[in-house]
């Protein structure tokens, strides 16, 4: 069998046809299922004129369209692109045309952007709309109607060497297409899952026969991203890897973040893990299972085996907290669209260092200057994740020739973080380097000093930037948001943490908002931090 997802999923329908492989809403589709609406979705896109590298652009929030539609474009060897639900009108435009989008799912909320664009977007073959209540898009066709008109298209060989590409968040810059070569990718993945349940490292072969033991012996894997999809979080650890072990996955359909609605959703449907992104998402779940308690209504939180969290700080202090209401296995996996670096397990007999991580034997640390990092030196560097390293950015030479490097015969991804390396061979993680603050002469990596600001118990959340500044070069300056009822200053806030930073991390100013802006994925948006500062300075 090819190392491949659409291959894979096929022979895994065949195998386990009759469990569920995707639930949403009232929506609960089987394996069987699933592969055939799949199927059908691609017959379709074939018609269109959509073949091998074809790809099709994902305007959608979490659903089981979102799954359907990928598996579709998959199966006729094209290429899934995923289009964050908040662009608007030249952000989509910029996307598809980057991507070179020859087909768009979308919801019909959205609509009223992608109806803007259309006739910009002449690359686009086929407008496919998905009924969310939003109003019907002309030229633009049903997406159920699509696939009740087509027949199953005919299983074809595929290819390890077939793309995979997920767009970045776009921190900096505009987006970026990050490709993978499917097989090498799938690989990783499969060596990720399969030991976790004590099924040793199969081979592609191997693996339907395992999902049908998983099921039998363990209950299966239900898995719960509470995090979009159409970010690489939600996408790889929530569905992807638990797709892979013939796994279940449930989506909220909330639009926005609730974690009643979470915990509710786990508990009904007894899910095994549940995927979040750092603090952002773990602290409403705290005060969620408080309320719920309070109201005589606890959650059953028993099925709930672990929680895995990616891509923002989820702090030692809160997951402490998480594991005095359940024996969670907490995993916090360092990493980025571009490559996986390291690993932090905790569990209640043992609760590490926040930002502290168990380097991956293929992660390396080198000083600009190309030398590698010696452990306990103090010195640091930035981070390198070898093994499954991206073939590089679609369209982007420059910025490719400048992300992945080879070193010493060895190929390398570097993200842009900086990290020490301890003694003991562990990762501390210091932060991005484009958000590093120098002050009066020294770094200052914002991540730092927020998670020292959240330490205070009325603090929700807290980001913080560098403002220019005449004396200091750049001023450590931060936003941070409170608890209902709390009336404490952003000074007291800036006193709290004196005892936790060295002097020059301390920030000269704290001023305290309503809320701190994030993305639906829980990274931070440093752009609107910047901007709010800036105007509270003048």
């Amino acid at each position: 069998m090819e190392l491949n997802y659409a291959t894979l999923w096929e022979a895994i329908s065949d195998e386990i046809g009759d469990r569920e492989a995707v639930v949403s809403g009232s929506r609960r589709l089987t394996w069987t299922q699933y592969e055939t609406r799949a199927a059908k979705l691609a017959s379709a896109l074939a018609e269109a004129g959509l073949g091998p590298d074809s790809k099709l652009g994902l305007y959608l929030y979490n659903s089981s369209e979102y799954l359907e539609a990928q598996f579709a474009s998959m199966k006729g060897r094209g290429v899934p692109i995923n289009v964050n639900y908040r662009y608007l009108d030249d952000e989509l435009l910029y996307l598809l045309e980057n991507s070179d989008a020859e087909a768009l799912v979308f919801h019909t909320s959205l609509g009223d952007r992608v109806a803007r664009v259309m006739e910009r977007a002449p690359g686009v073959k086929l407008w496919i709309q998905v009924d969310d209540g939003g109003e019907s898009i002309p030229g633009a066709v049903d997406y159920e109607e699509l696939i009740a008109a087509h027949e199953p298209a005919a299983r074809i060989g595929r290819s390890a060497d077939d793309l995979y590409m997920l767009y970045t968040g776009g921190t900096t810059g505009m987006p970026k297409g990050v490709m993978y070569d499917t097989g090498g990718m799938l690989q990783g993945f499969i060596a990720t899952a399969f030991p976790i349940f004590g099924l040793g490292l199969p081979t592609i072969d191997e693996v339907p026969a395992l999902t049908a033991k998983l099921w039998e012996e363990q209950g299966g894997l239900t898995s719960l991203p509470a995090c979009p999809l159409m970010h690489g979080t939600g996408m790889w650890l929530g569905a992807l890897i638990p797709h892979c072990a013939g796994g279940r996955v449930v989506t909220l359909e909330g639009r926005s973040f609730d974690a009643h609605e979470l915990w509710s959703t786990a508990q009904r449907e007894a899910a095994s893990q549940v995927v979040i992104v750092g603090d952002a998402f773990a602290k409403p779940m705290l005060r969620a299972l408080d309320e719920a308690k309070s109201e005589g209504r606890a959650y059953d939180l028993s099925s709930v085996k672990f929680l895995i969290s990616s891509g923002v700080m989820w702090t030692s202090e809160v997951k402490k907290e998480l594991l005095d209401w359940n024996e969670f296995i907490l995993i916090d996996a360092m990493g980025s669209t571009e490559g996986t670096m390291g690993t932090q397990i905790t569990t209640r007999g043992n609760i590490g260092e926040t930002a502290k991580f168990s380097m991956n034997p293929t992660t390396r640390v080198f000083t600009e200057d190309g030398r590698e990092v010696e452990p306990g030196s103090g010195e640091t560097g930035m981070v390198a994740a070898g093994g499954s390293v991206p073939i590089g950015y679609y369209k982007d030479e420059a910025k490719s020739a400048a992300t992945f490097r080879t070193i010493d015969g060895v190929r390398y991804s570097f993200p842009g973080d900086w990290a020490l390396v301890e003694s003991d061979g562990s990762l501390t993680l210091l932060g991005r380097g484009s958000n590093c603050i120098n002050t009066a002469g020294e770094k200052v990596y914002p991540e730092e000093v927020e998670e020292a600001v959240k330490r205070h118990p009325d603090v929700i959340d807290c980001l913080v930037v560098g403002v220019d500044d005449e004396k200091f070069g750049q001023r450590v300056t931060g936003v941070a948001s409170l608890r209902p009822g709390s009336e404490i200053t952003g000074d007291e806030l800036r006193e709290f943490t004196r005892s936790k930073l060295a002097a020059f991390k301390m920030p000269k100013q704290i001023f305290v908002v309503a809320e701190v802006r994030r993305a639906p994925n829980g990274k931070a948006d440093y752009g609107w931090a910047r901007k709010t500062v800036e105007e509270a300075l003048s």
